[in-house]
């Protein structure tokens, strides 16, 4: 089984106040059928309003982040299911309930993990 990351940015999600709720409970419901199949790892939002660190091998943090990700903000899930093409089809549920596109990327297989 691999692990696959489906994410979005948090400014692909143009959804207006009033839908919020729906949007909701349908990404809830989704995260449900993961779960009840059995193909959910992880999932969850950036909380934007804390700001990034780096974390240095001998303990001191810095404010700030990497310069390619600075712009990691968004939502998450991370799916183990036994084919790309089964991700593909969950990231489409995702991208239904949150009515944005999904972006599917492949963990790499560490057997020691």
């Amino acid at each position: 089984m691999t692990k696959y990351l489906i994410s979005f940015p948090s400014g692909a999600m143009d959804v207006s106040a009033e839908d919020l709720p729906a949007v909701s409970d349908a990404s809830h419901a989704v995260v449900e059928e993961a779960r009840r199949a059995g193909v959910w790892v992880f999932g969850g939002g950036i909380d934007e309003s804390v700001p990034p660190v780096l974390v240095d091998g001998d303990g001191t943090v810095t404010e700030g982040t990497y310069p390619q990700t600075r712009q990691i903000e968004g939502g998450y899930t991370v799916l183990e299911v036994p084919s790309r093409a089964e991700a593909l089809e969950w990231a489409a549920k995702i991208a239904v309930a949150c009515r944005c596109a999904q972006e599917v990327r492949e963990f790499q297989l560490d057997p020691a993990s």
